[in-house]
């Protein structure tokens, strides 16, 4: 068994608040006995669209990765970071991994970004997988794994038990508040993190804002794609759940003749 942790809190106010929120995360998941904790979509400095986030600031990047660093190995926890990063000139959303240990394990950019995101970001390039203890992880950052199922297979293909999936969604007027995982009545996304898991045989867990009439919660799914835990809708705080590892086979993935 495994326990990981998924960050369910507020969109900060600042950049600055970012880290704070992010690092009180990271105390409370090690204290809770998490060996992993995942953090939504750029949390640091936070998620732009639609949103007043201070331009780009490749310095406040550093220090805040080095704050997220010396939090991970204060509490002997890998993080899993929402972030954002500059590279050629181009402004990439991005998952920073840190080891336990607080060394840096490299980046997952976001590689299929959604059409309404192509004037703020810019698509990265490449996948990886990443190792913690028994537990081998990839990364798939919102839209590319609700839409793309192939992001989600080539990690599992690769040997990952889970797929963490930091993403970004919030209420739009009027639009349906639900009060249970994958109601019927509410969008696609939740009933296609239950996909995610099921055809591929692994564990995915998605983890989103905390936010009043939240589309989409935080949640946890099974490698047979039945739920296993998910945040209340809206509520701050963080899911903790264990995972088997030896249930995340890969099977279906594997069979898959065109990954």
């Amino acid at each position: 068994m495994f326990r990981i942790a998924l960050a369910n809190i507020r969109f900060p106010e600042t950049p600055e608040e970012s880290v704070t929120l992010a690092e009180q995360a990271i105390v409370q998941a090690s204290i809770e006995g998490a060996g992993i904790v995942c953090f939504p979509e750029c949390f640091i400095p936070g998620y732009r669209l639609g949103k007043q986030v201070p331009p780009p600031n490749p310095v406040f990047l550093e220090h805040a990765w080095s704050a997220i660093q010396s939090a991970a190995a204060k509490a002997t926890i890998a993080v899993v970071l929402g972030t954002e990063r500059i590279v050629d000139d181009a402004l990439l959303a991005t998952a920073l991994v840190v080891n336990r240990d607080g060394t840096v394990a490299g980046f997952q950019d976001k590689v299929q970004i959604d059409p309404s995101e192509e004037g703020t970001y810019s698509s990265g390039a490449g996948r990886r997988v990443f190792q913690t203890g028994p537990l081998t992880f990839g990364v798939a950052i919102c839209h590319e794994g609700w839409r793309y199922p192939e992001t989600v297979r080539w990690a599992v293909r690769k040997g990952a038990h889970i797929v963490f999936h930091p993403h970004f969604h919030e209420a739009e007027p009027d639009s349906y508040v639900p009060s249970t995982f994958a109601d019927p009545a509410n969008s696609f996304h939740e009933k296609a993190v239950l996909c995610r898991a099921a055809e591929n045989t692994c564990y995915f867990a998605t983890v989103n804002y905390a936010s009043a009439g939240s589309p989409t919660t935080s949640a946890v799914v099974r490698p047979d794609g039945t739920l296993l835990s998910y945040q209340p809708y809206g509520k701050q705080g963080l899911l903790i759940a264990d995972i088997d590892i030896t249930a995340a086979t890969g099977l279906l993935a594997a069979r898959c003749k065109y990954a």
